[in-house]
Protein backbone atom coordinates (compact mmCIF):
# COMPACT_ATOMS: atom_id res chain seq x y z
CA UNK A 1 0.00 0.00 0.00
CA UNK A 2 0.89 3.81 -0.72
CA UNK A 3 1.73 5.16 2.55
CA UNK A 4 0.97 8.64 1.75
CA UNK A 5 3.49 11.29 2.92
CA UNK A 6 1.03 14.99 3.16
CA UNK A 7 2.57 17.74 1.43
CA UNK A 8 1.16 21.04 1.06
CA UNK A 9 1.16 20.99 -2.91
CA UNK A 10 -2.44 23.41 -2.71
CA UNK A 11 -1.69 26.29 -0.39
CA UNK A 12 -0.56 28.78 -2.56
CA UNK A 13 -3.20 28.11 -5.12
CA UNK A 14 -5.73 27.80 -2.48
CA UNK A 15 -5.11 30.98 -1.58
CA UNK A 16 -4.15 33.26 -4.63
CA UNK A 17 -7.34 34.97 -4.03
CA UNK A 18 -6.36 38.78 -1.80
CA UNK A 19 -9.80 38.39 -0.52
CA UNK A 20 -8.70 35.18 1.73
CA UNK A 21 -6.74 37.44 4.58
CA UNK A 22 -6.43 34.33 7.05
CA UNK A 23 -6.91 30.83 6.67
CA UNK A 24 -10.65 29.91 6.50
CA UNK A 25 -12.65 28.83 9.19
CA UNK A 26 -14.01 24.96 9.01
CA UNK A 27 -16.61 23.32 9.87
CA UNK A 28 -16.65 19.41 9.77
CA UNK A 29 -20.49 18.12 10.75
CA UNK A 30 -21.03 14.40 11.19
CA UNK A 31 -24.23 12.48 11.32
CA UNK A 32 -24.51 8.88 12.64
CA UNK A 33 -25.93 5.86 10.90
CA UNK A 34 -27.47 7.74 7.97
CA UNK A 35 -27.35 6.08 4.49
CA UNK A 36 -26.17 7.05 1.14
CA UNK A 37 -30.28 8.37 0.89
CA UNK A 38 -30.35 10.43 4.06
CA UNK A 39 -31.52 13.51 2.61
CA UNK A 40 -33.51 14.24 0.34
CA UNK A 41 -30.85 15.65 -2.14
CA UNK A 42 -29.76 12.20 -2.61
CA UNK A 43 -33.17 10.89 -3.07
CA UNK A 44 -34.36 10.87 0.16
CA UNK A 45 -38.10 9.48 -1.05
CA UNK A 46 -40.21 10.00 2.26
CA UNK A 47 -39.43 13.92 3.29
CA UNK A 48 -37.39 16.93 2.29
CA UNK A 49 -34.63 18.22 4.43
CA UNK A 50 -34.46 21.67 2.88
CA UNK A 51 -31.12 23.80 4.58
CA UNK A 52 -28.89 20.78 3.80
CA UNK A 53 -30.49 20.55 0.45
CA UNK A 54 -29.69 24.14 0.22
CA UNK A 55 -25.99 23.50 1.27
CA UNK A 56 -25.79 21.26 -1.99
CA UNK A 57 -27.50 23.60 -4.16
CA UNK A 58 -24.51 26.13 -2.96
CA UNK A 59 -21.71 24.33 -2.61
CA UNK A 60 -20.62 20.29 -4.15
CA UNK A 61 -22.60 17.24 -4.16
CA UNK A 62 -19.58 14.12 -3.24
CA UNK A 63 -21.46 11.12 -5.38
CA UNK A 64 -18.50 8.47 -4.30
CA UNK A 65 -17.61 9.52 -0.89
CA UNK A 66 -16.73 6.76 1.45
CA UNK A 67 -16.53 6.15 5.35
CA UNK A 68 -13.46 4.74 6.00
CA UNK A 69 -15.10 2.57 8.57
CA UNK A 70 -18.77 0.28 8.51
CA UNK A 71 -19.51 1.39 12.42
CA UNK A 72 -18.88 4.44 14.44
CA UNK A 73 -15.64 4.55 16.38
CA UNK A 74 -13.25 3.30 13.79
CA UNK A 75 -14.35 6.30 11.19
CA UNK A 76 -14.07 8.35 13.90
CA UNK A 77 -10.57 7.49 14.61
CA UNK A 78 -10.00 7.62 10.87
CA UNK A 79 -11.09 10.93 10.25
CA UNK A 80 -9.46 12.64 13.61
CA UNK A 81 -6.08 11.15 12.33
CA UNK A 82 -6.13 10.67 8.38
CA UNK A 83 -4.72 7.48 8.91
CA UNK A 84 -6.58 4.44 8.53
CA UNK A 85 -7.90 3.75 11.72
CA UNK A 86 -6.22 -0.07 11.83
CA UNK A 87 -3.22 2.05 12.57
CA UNK A 88 -4.30 3.12 15.61
CA UNK A 89 -5.61 0.32 16.88
CA UNK A 90 -9.35 0.97 16.26
CA UNK A 91 -11.28 -1.38 14.40
CA UNK A 92 -14.48 -2.25 15.98
CA UNK A 93 -16.70 -0.41 17.84
CA UNK A 94 -15.41 0.62 21.68
CA UNK A 95 -18.28 -1.37 23.34
CA UNK A 96 -20.08 -0.49 26.23
CA UNK A 97 -19.87 -3.43 28.34
CA UNK A 98 -16.83 -3.33 30.69
CA UNK A 99 -15.57 -6.93 29.95
CA UNK A 100 -16.09 -6.93 26.10
CA UNK A 101 -12.79 -7.50 24.38
CA UNK A 102 -12.80 -3.66 22.86
CA UNK A 103 -14.71 -1.93 25.79
CA UNK A 104 -11.08 -0.81 27.42
CA UNK A 105 -9.53 0.70 23.84
CA UNK A 106 -9.24 4.43 22.81
CA UNK A 107 -7.74 7.02 20.72
CA UNK A 108 -4.24 6.94 22.40
CA UNK A 109 -2.38 10.43 23.07
CA UNK A 110 0.22 9.18 20.60
CA UNK A 111 -2.25 10.29 17.46
CA UNK A 112 -1.45 13.27 16.11
CA UNK A 113 -5.36 14.53 15.17
CA UNK A 114 -6.64 17.43 12.66
CA UNK A 115 -7.63 19.44 15.64
CA UNK A 116 -4.09 19.29 17.43
CA UNK A 117 -2.29 20.08 13.70
CA UNK A 118 -3.81 23.15 12.76
CA UNK A 119 -1.59 25.62 13.70
CA UNK A 120 -3.15 28.95 14.72
CA UNK A 121 -6.57 27.34 15.15
CA UNK A 122 -9.63 27.67 17.91
CA UNK A 123 -10.95 23.90 17.91
CA UNK A 124 -13.84 22.57 19.32
CA UNK A 125 -16.01 19.59 19.43
CA UNK A 126 -19.97 18.90 19.75
CA UNK A 127 -21.97 15.95 19.87
CA UNK A 128 -20.30 12.32 19.69
CA UNK A 129 -16.73 11.72 20.57
CA UNK A 130 -16.24 7.97 20.61
CA UNK A 131 -12.53 7.61 21.29
CA UNK A 132 -12.84 6.03 24.67
CA UNK A 133 -14.56 5.94 27.77
CA UNK A 134 -12.89 8.82 30.48
CA UNK A 135 -13.54 5.89 33.44
CA UNK A 136 -10.66 3.87 31.64
CA UNK A 137 -8.15 6.63 31.01
CA UNK A 138 -8.18 10.46 31.10
CA UNK A 139 -6.07 9.76 28.08
CA UNK A 140 -9.09 9.66 26.20
CA UNK A 141 -10.91 12.70 26.87
CA UNK A 142 -11.25 15.02 23.52
CA UNK A 143 -9.60 17.91 25.05
CA UNK A 144 -6.17 16.12 25.15
CA UNK A 145 -6.56 15.35 21.46
CA UNK A 146 -6.17 18.93 20.77
CA UNK A 147 -10.03 20.41 21.09
CA UNK A 148 -9.81 23.32 22.90
CA UNK A 149 -13.47 23.16 23.28
CA UNK A 150 -15.59 20.40 24.43
CA UNK A 151 -19.49 19.84 24.76
CA UNK A 152 -21.59 16.19 24.44
CA UNK A 153 -20.84 12.69 25.35
CA UNK A 154 -17.93 9.84 25.09
CA UNK A 155 -20.48 6.44 24.48
CA UNK A 156 -21.33 5.15 21.23
CA UNK A 157 -25.12 6.81 22.07
CA UNK A 158 -26.75 8.72 24.47
CA UNK A 159 -30.54 8.52 25.26
CA UNK A 160 -31.39 11.64 23.64
CA UNK A 161 -33.63 12.89 26.53
CA UNK A 162 -31.91 11.47 29.84
CA UNK A 163 -28.29 11.64 28.34
CA UNK A 164 -27.94 8.02 29.46
CA UNK A 165 -25.29 6.50 28.02
CA UNK A 166 -25.19 2.78 26.48
CA UNK A 167 -22.87 2.29 29.33
CA UNK A 168 -25.94 2.88 31.76
CA UNK A 169 -24.62 5.67 32.82
CA UNK A 170 -25.04 9.61 32.75
CA UNK A 171 -22.64 10.76 29.87
CA UNK A 172 -23.17 15.03 29.13
CA UNK A 173 -19.84 16.97 29.43
CA UNK A 174 -18.78 20.52 29.30
CA UNK A 175 -14.87 20.10 28.74
CA UNK A 176 -13.55 17.50 31.61
CA UNK A 177 -16.87 18.27 34.08
CA UNK A 178 -20.07 16.29 33.58
CA UNK A 179 -23.31 18.19 33.83
CA UNK A 180 -26.74 17.65 34.34
CA UNK A 181 -28.31 19.47 31.68
CA UNK A 182 -31.84 19.52 30.11
CA UNK A 183 -32.75 19.06 26.83
CA UNK A 184 -32.67 16.65 23.40
CA UNK A 185 -29.42 15.84 22.67
CA UNK A 186 -29.96 17.28 18.47
CA UNK A 187 -30.92 20.71 19.92
CA UNK A 188 -28.09 21.34 22.59
CA UNK A 189 -26.10 20.26 19.53
CA UNK A 190 -26.80 22.42 17.64
CA UNK A 191 -27.31 25.31 20.52
CA UNK A 192 -23.72 24.57 21.59
CA UNK A 193 -22.20 24.80 18.10
CA UNK A 194 -23.65 27.92 17.09
CA UNK A 195 -22.52 29.52 20.11
CA UNK A 196 -18.94 28.17 18.83
CA UNK A 197 -19.10 29.91 15.71
CA UNK A 198 -20.64 33.47 16.97
CA UNK A 199 -18.30 33.57 20.06
CA UNK A 200 -15.03 32.79 17.66
CA UNK A 201 -16.50 33.65 14.27
CA UNK A 202 -14.82 36.99 14.71
CA UNK A 203 -11.97 35.87 16.41
CA UNK A 204 -8.02 37.32 14.54
CA UNK A 205 -7.45 33.07 14.68
CA UNK A 206 -9.63 30.95 12.40
CA UNK A 207 -11.65 28.46 14.04
CA UNK A 208 -12.20 24.81 13.24
CA UNK A 209 -15.59 22.96 14.60
CA UNK A 210 -16.31 19.41 14.42
CA UNK A 211 -19.88 18.97 15.09
CA UNK A 212 -20.69 15.38 15.48
CA UNK A 213 -24.44 14.90 15.64
CA UNK A 214 -26.07 11.82 17.53
CA UNK A 215 -28.67 11.48 15.27
CA UNK A 216 -30.24 9.01 13.38
CA UNK A 217 -28.37 6.75 15.92
CA UNK A 218 -30.45 4.77 18.29
CA UNK A 219 -32.28 5.48 20.61
CA UNK A 220 -35.19 5.87 18.38
CA UNK A 221 -36.74 9.22 20.00
CA UNK A 222 -38.32 12.35 18.39
CA UNK A 223 -38.58 15.87 20.49
CA UNK A 224 -41.09 14.89 23.21
CA UNK A 225 -40.63 11.52 23.38
CA UNK A 226 -40.31 9.90 26.51
CA UNK A 227 -36.90 8.50 28.50
CA UNK A 228 -35.91 5.44 26.96
CA UNK A 229 -32.51 4.40 29.05
CA UNK A 230 -31.99 4.92 32.17
CA UNK A 231 -28.97 3.77 34.36
CA UNK A 232 -31.10 0.44 34.88
CA UNK A 233 -32.82 -0.19 31.64
CA UNK A 234 -33.44 0.29 28.19
CA UNK A 235 -36.55 0.31 26.91
CA UNK A 236 -35.95 0.22 23.01
CA UNK A 237 -38.30 1.18 20.69
CA UNK A 238 -38.13 -1.70 17.87
CA UNK A 239 -39.33 -0.77 14.52
CA UNK A 240 -40.68 -4.05 13.88
CA UNK A 241 -43.13 -3.27 16.54
CA UNK A 242 -44.79 -0.34 14.70
CA UNK A 243 -46.30 0.41 11.15
CA UNK A 244 -44.48 1.36 8.42
CA UNK A 245 -45.60 5.08 8.70
CA UNK A 246 -45.01 5.22 12.62
CA UNK A 247 -40.89 4.82 11.57
CA UNK A 248 -40.90 7.07 8.52
CA UNK A 249 -42.37 10.07 11.09
CA UNK A 250 -39.39 8.85 14.03
CA UNK A 251 -36.85 9.03 11.14
CA UNK A 252 -37.64 12.71 9.88
CA UNK A 253 -38.72 14.06 13.73
CA UNK A 254 -34.80 12.55 14.31
CA UNK A 255 -33.49 13.79 10.66
CA UNK A 256 -35.11 17.53 10.68
CA UNK A 257 -33.50 18.88 14.12
CA UNK A 258 -30.05 18.19 12.07
CA UNK A 259 -31.23 19.73 9.02
CA UNK A 260 -32.47 23.13 10.98
CA UNK A 261 -28.76 22.36 12.95
CA UNK A 262 -27.54 23.18 9.67
CA UNK A 263 -29.20 25.81 8.80
CA UNK A 264 -29.14 27.85 11.89
CA UNK A 265 -25.17 27.61 11.20
CA UNK A 266 -25.33 28.64 7.68
CA UNK A 267 -27.74 31.67 8.46
CA UNK A 268 -25.00 32.69 11.15
CA UNK A 269 -21.94 32.59 8.98
CA UNK A 270 -24.17 34.66 6.47
CA UNK A 271 -25.06 37.42 9.16
CA UNK A 272 -22.06 37.46 10.32
CA UNK A 273 -19.97 37.88 7.39
CA UNK A 274 -18.01 35.00 7.24
CA UNK A 275 -19.74 32.70 5.26
CA UNK A 276 -17.43 33.31 2.53
CA UNK A 277 -14.36 32.39 4.52
CA UNK A 278 -16.11 29.55 6.70
CA UNK A 279 -15.74 25.76 4.77
CA UNK A 280 -18.95 23.17 5.63
CA UNK A 281 -17.92 19.47 4.77
CA UNK A 282 -21.18 17.09 5.61
CA UNK A 283 -21.37 13.69 5.58
CA UNK A 284 -22.25 10.35 7.56
CA UNK A 285 -19.83 7.90 9.97
CA UNK A 286 -21.31 4.84 7.85
CA UNK A 287 -23.56 3.38 5.98
CA UNK A 288 -27.68 3.14 7.76
CA UNK A 289 -28.90 0.86 10.67
CA UNK A 290 -31.70 -1.06 10.74
CA UNK A 291 -33.42 1.11 12.58
CA UNK A 292 -34.57 3.52 9.25
CA UNK A 293 -34.78 3.23 5.97
CA UNK A 294 -31.54 6.19 4.96
CA UNK A 295 -29.62 3.62 2.60
CA UNK A 296 -29.94 3.08 -0.91
CA UNK A 297 -32.16 0.26 -3.07
CA UNK A 298 -28.98 0.44 -5.61
CA UNK A 299 -26.43 -0.59 -3.01
CA UNK A 300 -25.60 -3.55 -1.04
CA UNK A 301 -25.37 -3.98 2.42
CA UNK A 302 -25.70 -1.44 5.45
CA UNK A 303 -23.55 0.01 8.78
CA UNK A 304 -21.12 -3.00 9.42
CA UNK A 305 -21.05 -4.12 6.23
CA UNK A 306 -17.45 -3.71 3.72
CA UNK A 307 -20.10 -4.05 0.81
CA UNK A 308 -20.82 -0.09 -0.94
CA UNK A 309 -24.13 0.18 1.48
CA UNK A 310 -21.95 0.39 4.17
CA UNK A 311 -19.62 2.87 3.53
CA UNK A 312 -20.94 5.00 0.47
CA UNK A 313 -22.31 8.22 2.29
CA UNK A 314 -23.99 11.48 1.39
CA UNK A 315 -21.72 14.28 1.05
CA UNK A 316 -21.63 18.05 0.89
CA UNK A 317 -18.55 20.51 0.40
CA UNK A 318 -19.55 24.07 0.70
CA UNK A 319 -17.64 27.12 0.89
CA UNK A 320 -19.18 30.26 -1.34
CA UNK A 321 -17.01 31.69 -4.07
CA UNK A 322 -14.43 28.62 -3.75
CA UNK A 323 -16.68 25.67 -4.19
CA UNK A 324 -19.10 25.94 -7.25
CA UNK A 325 -22.45 26.35 -6.63
CA UNK A 326 -24.44 23.32 -7.84
CA UNK A 327 -21.68 21.43 -9.13
CA UNK A 328 -21.46 17.70 -8.32
CA UNK A 329 -18.18 15.16 -7.97
CA UNK A 330 -18.11 11.56 -9.15
CA UNK A 331 -14.22 11.44 -7.76
CA UNK A 332 -13.72 8.41 -5.53
CA UNK A 333 -13.08 9.84 -1.86
CA UNK A 334 -12.63 8.26 1.54
CA UNK A 335 -13.06 10.25 4.82
CA UNK A 336 -9.20 10.06 6.12
CA UNK A 337 -9.11 12.54 3.25
CA UNK A 338 -10.27 14.88 5.13
CA UNK A 339 -7.20 15.61 7.93
CA UNK A 340 -4.44 16.21 4.59
CA UNK A 341 -7.43 18.49 2.99
CA UNK A 342 -7.94 20.38 5.92
CA UNK A 343 -4.12 21.04 6.54
CA UNK A 344 -3.94 21.63 3.14
CA UNK A 345 -6.46 24.48 3.15
CA UNK A 346 -5.16 26.02 6.91
CA UNK A 347 -1.03 25.80 5.40
CA UNK A 348 -0.49 24.15 8.11
CA UNK A 349 3.43 23.39 8.57
CA UNK A 350 3.16 19.97 10.44
CA UNK A 351 4.15 17.36 8.50
CA UNK A 352 5.89 14.94 10.36
CA UNK A 353 2.99 12.08 10.09
CA UNK A 354 2.66 10.17 6.96
CA UNK A 355 -1.13 10.20 6.22
CA UNK A 356 -3.18 7.77 3.97
CA UNK A 357 -5.36 10.48 3.22
CA UNK A 358 -4.80 12.79 0.11
CA UNK A 359 -5.58 16.44 -0.16
CA UNK A 360 -8.70 16.64 -2.13
CA UNK A 361 -8.93 20.41 -2.23
CA UNK A 362 -8.42 20.34 -6.07
CA UNK A 363 -11.25 18.20 -6.65
CA UNK A 364 -13.24 20.49 -3.68
CA UNK A 365 -11.84 23.97 -5.88
CA UNK A 366 -10.61 23.54 -9.42
CA UNK A 367 -13.08 20.12 -9.79
CA UNK A 368 -9.68 17.89 -10.51
CA UNK A 369 -9.53 14.34 -11.30
CA UNK A 370 -7.53 12.35 -9.00
CA UNK A 371 -4.59 9.95 -9.78
CA UNK A 372 -6.11 6.07 -9.27
CA UNK A 373 -6.07 4.97 -5.56
CA UNK A 374 -6.90 1.35 -4.03
CA UNK A 375 -8.98 2.22 -0.83
CA UNK A 376 -9.01 -0.39 2.09
CA UNK A 377 -11.92 -1.60 4.45
CA UNK A 378 -11.36 -3.89 7.29
CA UNK A 379 -14.50 -3.72 9.93
CA UNK A 380 -15.19 -6.00 12.97
CA UNK A 381 -18.43 -6.98 14.38
CA UNK A 382 -19.28 -6.83 18.05
CA UNK A 383 -19.25 -10.44 18.37
CA UNK A 384 -15.32 -10.49 16.65
CA UNK A 385 -16.36 -11.61 13.17
CA UNK A 386 -14.17 -9.92 10.69
CA UNK A 387 -14.60 -8.15 7.01
CA UNK A 388 -12.43 -6.59 4.60
CA UNK A 389 -12.46 -5.19 1.31
CA UNK A 390 -10.37 -3.06 -1.26
CA UNK A 391 -11.93 -1.09 -3.89
CA UNK A 392 -9.62 -0.29 -7.35
CA UNK A 393 -11.48 1.23 -9.59
CA UNK A 394 -14.26 -0.42 -10.64
CA UNK A 395 -12.93 -3.45 -9.09
CA UNK A 396 -14.19 -4.60 -5.54
CA UNK A 397 -13.03 -7.54 -3.60
CA UNK A 398 -14.77 -8.87 -0.51
CA UNK A 399 -13.50 -11.28 2.03
CA UNK A 400 -15.25 -12.17 5.03
CA UNK A 401 -14.74 -15.22 7.58
CA UNK A 402 -17.49 -16.81 8.14
CA UNK A 403 -17.72 -19.21 11.64
CA UNK A 404 -13.81 -18.35 12.61
CA UNK A 405 -12.54 -17.56 15.97
CA UNK A 406 -13.84 -14.27 16.92
CA UNK A 407 -10.77 -11.60 16.19
CA UNK A 408 -9.60 -14.14 13.84
CA UNK A 409 -8.73 -14.32 10.13
CA UNK A 410 -9.89 -18.13 9.99
CA UNK A 411 -11.97 -19.67 6.76
CA UNK A 412 -11.46 -17.02 4.40
CA UNK A 413 -14.36 -16.41 1.42
CA UNK A 414 -13.80 -14.45 -1.20
CA UNK A 415 -16.24 -12.50 -3.78
CA UNK A 416 -15.27 -10.27 -6.52
CA UNK A 417 -17.47 -7.66 -8.28
CA UNK A 418 -16.78 -5.34 -10.94
CA UNK A 419 -18.99 -1.80 -10.16
CA UNK A 420 -19.56 -0.36 -13.28
CA UNK A 421 -21.60 -3.35 -14.56
CA UNK A 422 -22.73 -4.59 -11.34
CA UNK A 423 -23.62 -1.78 -8.41
CA UNK A 424 -25.44 -4.17 -6.58
CA UNK A 425 -22.66 -6.54 -6.23
CA UNK A 426 -24.63 -9.12 -7.10
CA UNK A 427 -22.54 -11.01 -9.53
CA UNK A 428 -19.33 -12.72 -8.04
CA UNK A 429 -16.62 -13.13 -10.40
CA UNK A 430 -14.13 -14.56 -8.38
CA UNK A 431 -13.97 -17.89 -10.35
CA UNK A 432 -14.18 -16.29 -13.18
CA UNK A 433 -11.78 -13.84 -12.88
CA UNK A 434 -9.00 -16.04 -10.56
CA UNK A 435 -6.10 -13.88 -11.63
CA UNK A 436 -7.57 -10.48 -11.28
CA UNK A 437 -8.76 -11.76 -7.96
CA UNK A 438 -5.77 -13.17 -6.51
CA UNK A 439 -3.77 -10.26 -6.88
CA UNK A 440 -6.00 -7.99 -5.08
CA UNK A 441 -6.17 -10.25 -1.94
CA UNK A 442 -2.54 -9.62 -1.87
CA UNK A 443 -2.97 -6.62 -2.19
CA UNK A 444 -5.48 -6.61 0.80
CA UNK A 445 -3.23 -8.00 3.11
CA UNK A 446 0.15 -6.47 2.16
CA UNK A 447 -2.31 -3.31 3.34
CA UNK A 448 -3.28 -4.57 6.11
CA UNK A 449 0.00 -6.17 7.26
CA UNK A 450 1.73 -2.82 6.89
CA UNK A 451 -0.58 -1.07 8.72
CA UNK A 452 0.25 -3.55 12.08
CA UNK A 453 3.73 -3.28 11.43
CA UNK A 454 3.44 0.35 13.71
CA UNK A 455 -0.12 0.03 15.06
CA UNK A 456 -0.64 1.77 18.51
CA UNK A 457 -0.84 -1.02 21.04
CA UNK A 458 -4.41 -1.50 23.07
CA UNK A 459 -5.62 -2.76 26.04
CA UNK A 460 -7.95 -5.88 25.06
CA UNK A 461 -9.09 -7.29 21.83
CA UNK A 462 -10.28 -10.60 21.33
CA UNK A 463 -6.73 -12.33 20.46
CA UNK A 464 -5.34 -10.66 24.02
Amino acid sequence: MRNLLFILSAVALLFANDSIAKPPNIIIIMVDDMGYEGVSCFGNPYFKTPEIDRLAAEGMKLTDFHSSGTVCSPTRAGLLTGRYQQRAGIEAVIHPVSDHPEHRKGLQKSELTFAEALDGYTTGLIGKWHQGYPQNSEDFHPQNHGFDEFVGYHSGNIDFISHVGDHYAHDWWHGKKEIEEDGYSSHLINRYALDFVKEHGKSEKPFCLYVAHEAIHNPVQVPGDQVRRTVEKWDRWKWQDHSAEERIEKYKGMTLPIDEGVGQLREALVEMGIDKSTFILFFSDNGPSGDFPSGSPDLRGRKGSVYEGGHKVPAIAWWPGEVEAGSVSNELLISIDVMPTLLAMAGSKDTAVNLDGIDISPVLFQKEKLKPRPLFWASMGNNGSRFEAIRDGDWKLVVQHPKAKPGSFGNEKVELYNLKSDPLEEKDLAITEPGRTSSLLKSLKEWYAETQDTATPQPGGWLE
